[in-house]
């Protein structure tokens, strides 16, 4: 409450300085807001000095004060304020802010000396050009400008390069991150530094200088997990798939021992870079992953890269931490590795399929099916008129709220599809044919509930990739339920699915082979070498092309995928050669 006076002001500027820099130390926390301490320590300054500045903003106040006060004992306790100032702006991310106040700071120096030389980085210019104050013995301080300027230097650096990282410039990204690297910071924020750089590397295309980048960071703090997520990431680019699963599995055990909230920060400063550097691109990067979430990618890679037994113990490991309150504990904001959880199960049950644990497959089949039932309406209309409401127009918002239910029903229909046709395949494993064809016939049932309007299958663009699965579960319960038919000997209800499913997908080679078959079987020889003949005929490169179209299917189709692989083409073409020459000879 007393009123300014200018020689007691060098000590009360000093008191403020160490007085904030202790508030900031003890919370232990990001600093956000103002600093209103530092707003009115300048007010006293102007009024110590005889002038006003109340209706002023803080740069405002900033640039009156350094303009106007040349007291030259004000000078030192004035810019180490400065340099406090510039530390609550960073933590803002305001660096146009920061930016501005060095060059008051290096212009009431001297102003020969606020040029910045092309090329070079304006704010980290401005920074290193910065003068620090000389510290006198009878005003000792608790952080020395020193060591605050170097402390800006590198929280003004890692910031402007988690920025343009962001914007995807990142040659420049790449030259700020290693100026950050080289600066004055903890163990933890070097690590983080390196995991931004290996980040960015990657997506420069530099793989191996990402996971030098990456190795560097758990060489400096082993806590550092999201180091360890990349490291396994750029592996799996790289398809070295036996490194990328150690590496998940250090990254799960490391989960399971270390708390979230361990940190390696350095205890010496009061003032340090972690408080100044929070920016929610920093938290998307080095977000940790839930240890569910890496189990799941233990289980999905095993899966994708034919490790059965791998995959089966990954997915039931994963399914009894379902029984845990997965949901509760892992973020539902998109950032999660998790798929939508009936997805998960369809996985779990290929990869029992596939390991011939055929009867766990349809338990857990039928867990999916009894839980999406309540889930699908009688019928599901798909018209082309709902997709083709303009964003402009009054129904935009109600067509989006639609659009939104049919794709989150089209997405319920698919997955009790997959799970009836999953069982299908299981029950065909376990030569139940008769069971075979029931389920097969639940899941084609299923997919009449669908009713695609406007210019006949018409896909538009918002519904395209669910429309896609289910014709593939239709495809391939035809196919399935049409290879029992030819085991229960029921040749001419066969042929009818291998036509249906030729209508669906023309030229599936699966299909056109079953089709074949079924035709020989019913002695209608010379229509099946007919068949044989013009699928023979047609261009692999047709095939493929057409069996690639579209978005990639689920993996939980891929099991059923090769399950319906037709198994006999080798025999199958020698009796048609053998039929053909035969036929040739009575010819001739």
């Amino acid at each position: 409450g007393l009123p300014a006076a200018l020689p007691a002001l060098p000590l009360e500027l000093t008191v403020l300085y160490n007085c904030l820099l202790f508030t900031v130390g003890a919370s232990d926390s990001a600093i956000k807001g103002e600093a209103e301490g530092i707003h009115q320590g300048l007010l006293r300054v102007l009024e110590a000095c005889g002038a006003c500045g109340q209706d002023l903003g803080t740069e405002e106040l900033w640039e009156k004060v350094l303009q106007e006060v040349t007291v030259e004992e004000l000078q030192a306790p004035l810019h180490r304020l400065g340099a406090l100032q510039a530390a609550w702006w960073l933590a803002a991310s305001r660096l146009g802010s920061v930016a501005g106040l060095f060059q008051l700071l290096s212009t009431a120096e001297d102003p020969g000396r606020a040029h910045c030389s092309e090329g070079q980085n304006k704010l980290l210019s401005m920074i290193k050009a910065w003068q620090v104050p000389p510290e006198g013995a009878s005003l000792p301080l608790v952080q020395s400008a020193k060591d605050l300027k170097e402390i800006l230097y590198t929280a003004a650096a890692f910031l402007q390069g988690l920025q343009e990282l962001e914007a995807g410039n990142f040659p420049t990204a790449l030259s700020l991150l290693q100026e950050a690297a080289g600066g004055f910071c903890s163990k933890n924020i070097l690590a983080q530094i390196y995991t931004c750089l290996g980040c960015c590397t990657q997506r420069m295309g530099k793989p191996q200088t990402a996971l030098q980048h990456l190795k560097r960071a758990l060489q400096v703090d082993f806590q550092c997990l999201p180091a360890l997520s990349y490291v396994a990431a750029v592996y799996h680019e790289l398809g070295e798939t036996d490194v990328e699963l150690q590496a998940l599995t250090l990254l799960y055990e490391a989960l399971g021992k270390i708390p979230p909230a361990a940190a390696s920060s350095s205890p010496y400063f009061l003032m340090r870079t972690e408080l100044l550097v929070h920016t929610p691109v920093l938290t998307s990067l080095l977000r940790h992953r839930h240890p569910s979430e890496v189990k799941y990618l233990l289980a999905q890679r095993c899966l994708q890269d034919g490790r059965v037994a791998d995959a089966v113990e990954h997915y039931l490991d994963f399914l009894s931490l379902l029984q845990e309150g997965l949901q509760q504990q892992v973020p539902l904001d998109g950032s999660s590795a998790l798929p939508r959880i009936p997805e998960v199960f369809l996985e779990a049950a290929s990869a029992l399929e596939q390991a011939g644990r055929h009867q766990d497959a349809i338990t857990v089949c039928e867990e999916v099916i009894s839980r999406t039932t309540d889930l699908i309406p009688r019928v599901l209309r798909v018209e082309e008129r709902l997709e083709q409401t303009e964003s402009s127009s009054p129904g935009a918002e109600l067509a989006g709220g639609l659009l939104s239910q049919k794709k989150e029903s089209l997405c319920c229909l698919a997955w009790r599809a997959a799970g009836y046709l999953h069982q299908g395949w299981a029950w065909a494993k376990l030569g139940e044919s008769k069971e075979a064809v029931t389920q097969f016939s639940r899941c084609l049932n299923d997919l009449l509930r669908v009713q695609l309007h406007g210019s006949g299958i018409k896909q538009t663009e918002n519904l395209q990739a669910e429309v896609e699965v289910l014709q593939k579960i239709r495809l391939l319960s035809l196919i399935g339920r049409g290879t029992q038919f030819l085991e229960l000997g029921r040749n001419k209800e066969a042929l009818l699915d291998f036509q249906h499913s030729l209508q669906i997908s023309p030229g599936d080679p699966a299909a056109a082979s079953y089709l074949v078959q079924a035709l020989w079987k019913l002695n209608r020889k010379q229509e099946a070498a007919a068949q044989w003949q013009k699928f023979s005929q047609s261009s692999p490169g047709e095939d493929g092309q057409q069996q690639g179209q579209g978005r990639p299917l689920p993996l939980y189709l891929a099991s059923c995928l090769e399950q319906a692989v037709f198994p006999h083409s080798e025999p199958l073409a020698r009796s048609i050669q053998d039929y053909l020459g035969a036929a040739a000879q009575d010819t001739s």
